[in-house]
């Protein structure tokens, strides 16, 4: 069992590094860098490798570690701050592509969501 948990384990911390380089460069771009179509490309794919790991590695590991159920509150809590997550960045992405006004707000709003995760994911509260 060992094994398995620490490829979850290590993976699920991988794709959450994904998660924050895409939020690292969209703040990068809403501070004033400059946006080239392909970094915001790539920070969009990060993005959904990230998610899309995240979310199935941490319900993996959450039936694979017998003190966790995947109803437990922060583990609910961490996948409700995902999704919002995931679609404020959807709002984000689409004002750097039409170089709309909002695409700060959604950015930001989107990182303090990655930040509620983290919190979540290093403190579990309740568990």
């Amino acid at each position: 069992m060992a094994p398995v948990y620490d490829w979850l384990l290590f993976l699920h911390v991988l794709a959450s590094f994904l998660l924050v380089t895409t939020t690292v460069v969209y703040s990068a771009v809403v501070l004033g860098a400059p946006a080239p179509a392909r970094a915001i490309s790539v920070a969009n794919v990060l993005w959904a490798i990230g998610g899309l790991g995240t979310l199935l590695l941490g319900i993996a590991l959450a039936i694979d570690v017998d003190a966790y159920e995947v109803w437990d509150g922060w583990i609910v809590g961490a996948i409700l701050l995902w999704a919002a997550a995931t679609e404020l960045g959807r709002r984000a992405q689409v004002g750097v592509d039409a170089n709309a006004d909002g695409t700060a707000r959604w950015h930001w709003l989107r990182a303090i969501a990655v930040l509620g995760i983290l919190v979540l994911m290093v403190w579990k509260p309740g568990a």
